[in-house]
């Protein structure tokens, strides 16, 4: 089971890279059988939920995900999870799913950048305008190398959690 788990993430893996669909086909037929055969392992869920992202697949990537999620994944695949089934929602206009997803994901990972950039715009979908931009702000500043934003560093930074202050 192992080395075909590994076989279909390297085909998803290329595919995705290729942007070839045919790759992409083989990596999911794989990752069907693999999860029928193995309905219980959280790690095949979540690739099948991958390959079906990676495919433009999006309604048949949830009921993976929320396996995956339910089997208890845990590491940086669970990191991805949250990641990939909340910007999955959001760009099927569920935005309050969205915002749910992308919150648990945040607090278990409040470090992972793509995350909170992600819950920025489900929160900005979901008409939380001041609550979505702090943290873009915050990301846009923290990793930055450009010369004029990180001359005005301190203030946007400031500014990024007092947005209504007026100066």
């Amino acid at each position: 089971m192992q080395d075909r788990l590994a076989e279909a993430i390297q085909l998803r893996e290329t595919g995705r890279a290729k942007q070839d669909q045919a790759i992409l086909e083989e990596a999911r037929t794989l990752l069907l059988d693999l999860a029928a055969a193995y309905p219980d392992n959280a790690e095949i869920a979540f690739q099948t939920a991958v390959v079906h992202d990676n495919l433009g697949l999006e309604h048949e990537s949830i009921p993976f995900y929320l396996q995956a999620l339910s089997q208890g994944l845990s590491g940086p695949d669970l990191e991805r999870a949250y990641l990939g089934l909340g910007s999955t929602y959001r760009g099927l206009g569920e935005y309050e799913k969205a915002e749910e997803t992308l919150r648990r994901g945040v607090k278990e990972f409040p470090h992972n950048r793509a995350l909170q950039v992600f819950l920025s715009m489900a929160l900005y979908n979901t008409q939380h305008y001041k609550e979505a931009i702090e943290p873009l702000l915050t990301n846009l500043i923290e990793t930055t190398a450009d010369e004029t934003l990180q001359y005005f560093k301190r203030p946007i930074s400031y500014y990024a959690s007092h947005l209504d202050e007026i100066s």
